[in-house]
């Protein structure tokens, strides 16, 4: 089982950016769909980005397309979340997640897909 720990997160004004970071231990994430998901007070926690563990296909919200990547470095064991163009509404707790099923191969957005975590990390995008 992959144990995951966020890092990265902070406060950050509208227009610039942030990289979060999601370092994995206790297995190879080249084995696992990874995700990032956010969850903002009140709402229900989000698929945002996410990295298929078979073609590599990346999949986006459509409300942070074209403003974050995510991205992998399997030598590190360690994925990412680059978040340009930040908005307010961007301001959430935003969790790494990954999991080797076919499940989450098939609906990587989805946060039933997912059963290892990170901790959390909040992000607050604000003038």
């Amino acid at each position: 089982q992959v144990q995951l720990v966020e890092s990265g997160g902070g406060l950050a004004q509208p227009g610039s950016s942030l990289r979060l970071s999601c370092a994995a231990s206790g297995a190879t994430l080249d084995d696992n769909t990874i995700g990032w998901f956010r969850q903002a007070p009140g709402k229900e926690r989000e698929g945002v980005a996410c990295l298929t563990r078979s073609d590599r296909g990346t999949y986006y919200a459509d409300s942070v397309k074209g403003r974050f990547t995510i991205s992998r470095d399997d030598a590190k064991n360690t994925f990412y979340l680059q978040m340009n163009s930040l908005k307010t509404e961007d301001t959430a707790v935003y969790y790494c997640a990954a999991d080797p099923s076919v499940m989450a191969m098939m609906y990587p957005l989805e946060r039933s897909s997912y059963h290892n975590w990170g901790q959390g990390t909040q992000v607050t995008v604000s003038s």
